[in-house]
Formats: structure tokens, sequence, C-alpha cells
């Protein structure tokens, strides 16, 4: 048996193949963030933390600490401190939501990608900081 002798089956099969890549793309587009980077130190401390998808979105968990004497044990080991971020599918991202330990406090947030860096800001209106994340 052939496709070309059942025109229904070839349709069905190149429907079906075009859902599954539709549905891959969002997953394949924040695969490229996926995994751990460094932060820049504040306030005498940086973290390695851990990006993956959660859900349709991404989220950043922080997964190691380190200050000047070594790897240490912070009480903010499990935490999250990216969450909400949306793939554009072009290297950056956006909609989400940061916290800064040193401060306790939430801001909007934006990532951009660029090979092993990645930049991440914190917004207040439309001023915002933000620090370059290496791979790890």
């Amino acid at each position: 048996m052939t496709f070309s002798s059942h025109p229904m089956r070839l349709k069905h099969l190149c429907a079906a193949a075009l859902a599954t890549l539709a549905l891959a793309a969002p997953v394949a587009a924040q695969d490229a963030v996926a995994g751990t980077w460094q932060t820049q130190v504040d306030d005498g401390a940086y973290a390695f933390v851990e990006i993956a998808p959660c859900g349709d979105k991404l989220c950043g968990t922080i997964a190691r600490t380190f200050n000047a004497d070594g790897e240490y044990k912070s009480a903010n080991l499990g935490r999250p401190i990216v969450w909400d971020m949306v793939a554009q599918g072009d290297g950056t991202y956006k909609d989400g939501k940061i916290w800064q330990p040193s401060t306790d406090k939430v801001y909007n947030s934006k990532m951009a990608l660029s090979g092993d860096q990645l930049k991440v800001s914190g917004c207040v209106g439309p001023i915002c900081k933000g620090q370059t994340w290496v791979r790890r």
C-alpha cells in the first residue's frame, strides 16, 4: 500500500506532523535558554540559577550560592528568582518577574540571550537595571 493510493492517510499524516511541529516550537525556543546560569555578584554573593520551562513559560530557581569564602547554604536555595518569562522566539523573553534577594524586591523583567550570555533586566516603569549572567 502506498500513500498515493490513500490520499486521506497522507493528509492525516501531514496534519499530525504539522501539529507536532507547532506544539514543539515553543519548547524548542525555550530550550536555548534552559540550563544553569551564574549571576553577577550582588551584595557580596552570587548564585547558580537553573532555568527551565514551567508550563508554557520559563522560570529560574536558585540552585547553588557562593560568597567570598566559596559555596555556602543560603536560605534562598530552591527559591524562584525568575518566573512567568515568555519566549519571543528570537532569543528574547519578556513579561516575567525577577526577585532580587539582596533587597527582597520583585521587578518586572525581561531577558535577552546571546550565545552563552543572558542579559537579565529588572524594571520599574521605563527604567531597567540588569546583570549579564554566564552559562555554566
